[in-house]
């Protein structure tokens, strides 16, 4: 079958990350307007994150294993490629061996994608094509590379080559027209408080380059070697469902030292 490969890999450190999920390789979530990964609070042995009303945030996958892995990426039940709803045995992006991606968003096209962001249910993707079952939720299904035969060793290499030719299965792409009021329903949406907010789901953003190709990729197997699954939700919800204690604040009995006009 044929998978994705982006034309620019992320660097991270080797270290581990407290804010991964996952074996075969540690999955993030990354709030690009905080410059941060997201800290993973485990409740009930599932893994949640409390996710920024307005924010874009990244899916990043660090392969932990010395073999290529295939990353089929569902957002609230939907293929984060296609489109379609999501299943393991659809298309998804190559992580090479230790080496590490970051997905910004649905793919467009060859070149582009419309970024990831937290925002309400009902302006959720997922919710907006008729899908919003699954909201909240972030799957990852990783497949293992069956072995090439020794013959294929020298054209897979090729394959790889950065320097080689363009992929002849990549046709030029216009850039995707994003939603135009997305930017201000981010902002109105920032500017509202968690706690009169319903369930956070992901968005279909603002359109941003980034370029990917095809390659082969033969899974192991049909069942995908790992299945990652992060929910998110805002951080009051996280609090009223109990995922999350808020530090009792003690009141400080001389908090001024003269007393100053009444508002």
């Amino acid at each position: 079958m044929k998978a994705l490969i982006a034309a620019a890999l992320l660097l991270l450190a080797a270290s581990g990350n407290a804010g991964a999920v996952g074996a075969l390789a540690d999955v993030t979530v990354y709030d690009r307007a905080a410059h941060r990964s997201l800290p993973v609070h485990w409740s009930e042995g599932t893994a949640w994150v409390a996710g920024a009303p307005g924010n874009e945030y990244a899916i990043r996958i660090r392969n932990r294993s010395g073999a290529d892995l295939l990353a089929v990426i569902s957002v609230d039940g939907v293929n984060a490629i296609t489109g379609e709803t999501a299943s393991p045995d659809q298309s998804g992006y190559i992580v090479p061996a230790f080496g590490s991606i970051e997905i910004k968003g649905w793919r467009k096209s060859m070149r582009r994608v419309a970024s990831f962001y937290f925002t309400d249910l009902g302006d959720s993707y997922a919710a907006r094509t008729g899908r919003a079952d699954n909201v909240g939720v972030i799957g990852v299904a990783l497949f293992k590379r069956r072995p090439a035969p020794e013959l294929q060793l020298e054209e897979r290499k090729r394959e790889w080559d950065p320097a080689g030719a363009a992929d002849p299965a990549e046709a030029p792409a216009s850039p995707s027209t994003p939603y135009p009021s997305s930017s201000s329903r981010r902002q109105a949406r920032a500017a509202e408080k968690d706690a009169a907010r319903p369930s956070l789901g992901t968005g279909h953003g603002r359109s941003e380059s980034s370029h990917v190709r095809y390659v082969d990729f033969e899974r192991e197997s049909s069942t995908p070697n790992e299945r990652v699954t992060l929910r998110y939700d805002s951080r009051a919800n996280l609090v009223a469902m109990g995922v999350l204690r808020e530090p009792r604040r003690r009141p400080d009995p001389f908090p001024s030292a003269f007393v100053p006009d009444p508002g």
